[in-house]
């Protein structure tokens, strides 16, 4: 993977084919405390592939992290993670980007993660100041090709040494598209085709999909993939999921007719036996815009991006309102909202269902994912899971690149589609836990793969771009087909006793009865998580399936109707039937899952968002230290077996998962397992007027635990 480097009398990890740029020696990190100039000095070093601070301070053992990453450490910042950039002039901050002409004293880096780092530049060098902010503001903030990425970097030394045994399906064999039809039962009715072998149809097409028996292949090649009904998924009862971009709205008047009798017989044929009935809808125009998920998303993001304690506790008094005001938890709604929609029509309806979007490329990749992983158990595992990240979303065409913004070419085309999708399934995950078999530290470490270029799984917008790109010839060797990793060889990050951490020991093997859900316990001073039970603001549209014709074909020519769109946001009495009898029921982690979406049932995903806050953590370390005291019981048993196992028969070899040891459980927080309790908090969950009258009183700043919950009242 890579090789440790001295710079200096400092230790560095480069992985391979990472540069060393610029460096800065006598740096001063401050932690992230108001009041107190505590820190540590060292040197800032930027790379072809991160922004490193390496500590002059080496950690104790018991400040170590339990879940290590192999490539990017504590106080590493991978350059596609970098947000934004601050320099403080004059106890003013100001953004940083393009040419400086003067130098700033403090450098604040946002990152995508949520980190916040404060450097300290007054004790460095002029000229090393210039260089290492120069440096990391032009690597991390300008435009850049595509090839200059690390990802290549690392790709062209990079030793073939995946791990064998991943089980995920990756979707690029016609073998891997038939062995999923045959899984599904879909086979009958939808065949796999190889018309854009050699990408002859369309670039933005996969090399193999999925379309319905009847639809041929000269029609794939007429109209470019666009308007052909794509296969997603088949429930169990032959019902199946589609997708469908648009075509052009522009177009003369004899295409747009021809293309309307094309979209009339493909209609009329599917909707005829065997083939179930057929109903669409336009998500451009029944979710919100990728806009007002980028909007929500920026204003969200805020309320976590805190580098000092005097914001937290300003946020802090004002949390609702704040939270409510972003819309993101909203948007997280109205999603899982038209997921139970589709599942109602092809669980209860046995109905097809067609998604359309303009490129079927982003909303529709979200819906068919949820949908999934609400009514196939097989999603629910980690390898299912991955395989269907691969299918709707690698293979299916998500422009990663340009919603990541990776290459920081157009901020129009940014949006956390994907990141919305891991939001949407850890409100499932967190309350159906045993139907899952990873956990919610699994969803955050995927989330952080995202700003990882040594992966090739999130850098490219479509299988022809990687293709491409994978057999061009290295820029500096020469020497043929890069290298790229997948993201899913998680060892490449992980050791075994971190990779624990992905797998949740309580999750149900077979279908087993409901037992009443035991009520998490409250915690001093557990920062509400979600919005108050209060009236959801009704959205300004709301699409719902058309089955008329006309309808379907002047929506798919781009020419919408606002007059078909029900304005109403409450559920039709059918959905609201279907949701409250499967709630009503006990459930089946191996069946159909409907997540709960009334009022505060949706949260905030507290170990992504809340993580790098010392102001916010549990004390004790939360769900996730329980998990982890469960592993330690199971490697006991195991242990245990392993030993009776010899004793009564000859010696029987136990292959018992290493899982870790928790060294010092009286230190762990809400940060765990990403590290250990930094430190404690000495302000209680007053509101700030409040604290600043009582700052004086020496006796109350002394006392350790004097937080009070305040989730109760806020409701």
């Amino acid at each position: 993977i890579g090789e440790e480097k001295v710079l200096g009398e400092k230790k560095c990890f480069f992985s391979t084919g990472e540069l060393l740029l610029c460096e800065a020696s006598t740096v001063y990190k401050y932690v992230q405390e108001d009041g107190s100039n505590r820190g540590t000095y060292g040197k800032l070093v930027c790379t072809n592939f991160k922004i490193s601070f390496l500590d002059d301070d080496s950690a104790s053992d018991d400040n170590e992290p339990q879940f290590k990453n192999k490539i990017v450490g504590e106080n590493d910042i991978t350059l596609q993670c970098v947000d934004q950039i601050y320099g403080v002039y004059d106890e003013k901050k100001k953004l940083l980007t393009g040419q400086l002409r003067k130098y700033p004293e403090k450098l604040i880096i946002y990152c995508k993660d949520l980190r916040v780092f404060n450097f300290c530049l007054r004790y460095t060098k002029e000229e090393e100041v210039k260089r290492i902010v120069s440096g990391i503001v032009h690597h991390s903030q300008t435009p850049k090709l595509l090839k200059r990425l690390f990802l290549f970097s690392y790709a062209s030394a990079a030793p073939n040494n995946t791990d064998g045994r991943n089980q995920t399906v990756m979707f690029e064999t016609l073998e891997d598209w038939r062995d999923e039809l045959e899984r599904t039962k879909g086979n009958v009715k939808y065949k796999a085709v190889t018309t854009n072998e050699g990408y002859r149809v369309s670039e933005k097409l996969p090399l193999y999909f999925v379309v319905p028996i009847c639809i041929s292949e000269e029609s794939i090649l007429k109209y470019e993939g666009r308007g052909i009904p794509i296969w997603c998924w088949s429930c169990h009862n032959g019902a199946a999921l589609l997708k469908m971009s648009t075509f052009p709205k522009e177009q003369d008047d004899s295409t747009s007719q021809m293309q309307k009798a094309f979209l009339d017989g493909i209609y009329k044929t599917i909707s005829k036996p065997p083939y179930e009935l057929l109903k669409m809808d336009d998500l451009s125009s029944s979710l919100p815009s990728l806009q007002d998920i980028q909007t929500a998303y920026t204003r969200f993001k805020q309320l976590f991006l805190i580098d000092n304690s005097t914001d937290f506790w300003a946020t802090d008094v004002k949390w609702f309102s704040l939270l409510e005001s972003t819309n993101w938890l909203e948007i997280i709604r109205r999603v899982l909202k038209k997921a139970i929609e589709v599942a109602e029509c092809l669980e209860i309806q046995h109905t097809n269902v067609l998604l359309i979007e303009e490129s079927a490329t982003d909303l529709c990749c979200v819906i068919s994912s949820l949908v999934q992983v609400m009514m196939d158990s097989y999603s629910r595992t980690k390898s299912g899971f991955q395989s269907l990240i691969q299918k709707e979303w690698v293979i299916g065409g998500h422009s990663f690149l340009d919603r990541c913004n990776h290459l920081h070419k157009s901020e129009k085309e940014e949006a956390p589609v994907f990141l919305l999708l891991l939001n949407c399934v850890w409100q499932l995950v967190q309350q159906y836990p045993p139907a899952f078999e990873f956990t919610e530290t699994y969803l955050t470490v995927l989330s952080d793969s995202l700003y990882v270029p040594i992966f090739s799984t999130f850098f490219f917008n479509s299988q022809h771009q990687r293709d491409t790109n994978k057999s061009g010839e290295s820029l500096k060797t020469q020497s043929g087909p890069f290298r790229f990793l997948t993201v899913w060889d998680w060892c490449v990050q992980f050791d075994p006793k971190a990779l624990a951490f992905l797998n949740n020991p309580l999750y149900a093997e077979k279908p087993k009865p409901d037992r009443s859900q035991r009520k998490t316990a409250r915690f001093k001073h557990q920062r509400q998580l979600s919005l108050p039970l209060t009236q959801a603001k009704p959205s300004t549209k709301r699409g719902f399936f058309r089955e008329e014709t006309d309808h379907l074909i002047k929506n798919i020519l781009g020419k919408r109707i606002g007059k078909f769109i029900n304005s109403s946001d409450e559920p039709p009495n059918s959905l609201r039937e279907f949701y409250d009898s499967w709630h009503s029921k006990p459930v089946d982690y191996h069946g159909l899952l409907l997540p709960r979406i009334d009022g505060p049932e949706i949260k905030v995903w507290a170990q992504r968002y809340l993580r790098w806050i010392p102001e916010a953590q549990l004390h004790g370390g939360g769900t996730i230290a329980t998990a982890a005291k469960i592993l330690d019981l199971m490697e006991e048993v195991q242990s245990l077996q392993v030993k009776m196992d010899e004793e009564h028969s000859q010696a029987v070899s136990g292959d018992a998962h290493s899982v870790p040891m928790l060294r010092n459980s009286a230190r762990l927080s809400s940060l765990f397992p990403f590290a250990l309790l930094q430190r404690q908090s000495v302000k209680p969950a007053l509101p700030t007027s409040t604290w600043k009258d009582l700052e004086d009183e020496d006796d109350l700043v002394k006392r350790d635990d004097e937080f009070v919950d305040l989730s109760g009242d806020m409701l």
